[in-house]
């Protein structure tokens, strides 16, 4: 892949980000191969444990080879040319602007839907996406609890929100860091997500994916097992 070469990296097609528009959103998207099925040696869920056999990679739309191939292509551009890879977000991101524009909808984009690169904090020869389009909201979720105590100190712009993500009892300490801190952690309930979990309340992340408009200090943002996760054992989703 080249520089010139146009292809589309951000996606707005996705139940995950849809229930946002109902709130005036309108959610970019951007889907990788996760963790280490990307055939290219880079494994871009660096941090992903118990997650791993139930990721929702293949619901969905993801189920089609076709969907897979360009997840496939995404990651391969993203290892190997990182520059057109930036500048082909950047231009979805305007497209993104625009078509929000048509419909009265506020543009926010989540760079990580199947990763956790930190992709909109790095920095190309444009600068950080974060910067190139500080009225954008940029979120994610992520599991490196450095990236996350950096966001928690303030050290990441305004327009960059971050949800730290529960993997079972491997990374409860963490998890308890970060919601002592402030921050919010994302949990995966079985069947019911409850108001409260281990002492701290708990809000239904399932309402919509932006996580930006979450309550601040320090809640558990519940979402229901989907998929595969309906049937996992591991302690990734609680019962």
């Amino acid at each position: 892949m080249t520089k010139n070469r146009r292809y589309k990296v951000i996606g707005v097609s996705s139940a995950k980000t849809q229930k946002g528009e109902s709130l005036g959103y309108l959610t970019g998207i951007v889907y990788l191969s996760p963790a280490d099925t990307g055939e290219t040696g880079l494994n871009v869920c660096h941090w992903a444990g118990n997650c791993k056999k139930i990721c929702l990679n293949t619901a969905g739309r993801g189920a089609f080879s076709s969907v897979q191939k360009g997840r496939k292509r995404k990651t391969h551009a993203w290892a190997f040319d990182r520059e057109g890879f930036l500048e082909n977000a950047r231009r979805d991101v305007l497209s993104l602007i625009r078509k929000a524009e048509k419909e009265s909808l506020t543009p926010c984009v989540r760079m990580d839907g199947t990763s956790d690169l930190g992709i909109a904090l790095v920095r190309g020869e444009r600068g950080r996406l974060v910067d190139q389009f500080p009225r954008i909201q940029f979120y994610d979720y992520t599991k490196s609890i450095t990236r996350m105590e950096r966001f928690l100190a303030g050290e990441f712009p305004k327009n960059y929100h971050l949800t730290f993500s529960h993997d079972g009892e491997e990374n409860w300490g963490n998890c308890l860091k970060v919601l002592e801190r402030g921050g919010n952690v994302a949990v995966v309930f079985r069947k019911t997500i409850p108001q409260e979990w281990r002492g701290f309340p708990v809000v239904d992340g399932d309402v919509s994916d932006l996580r930006f408009l979450d309550p601040k200090g320090g809640v558990i943002v519940g979402l229901k097992a989907k998929g595969k996760a309906k049937k996992d054992k591991s302690g990734f989703v609680i019962d």
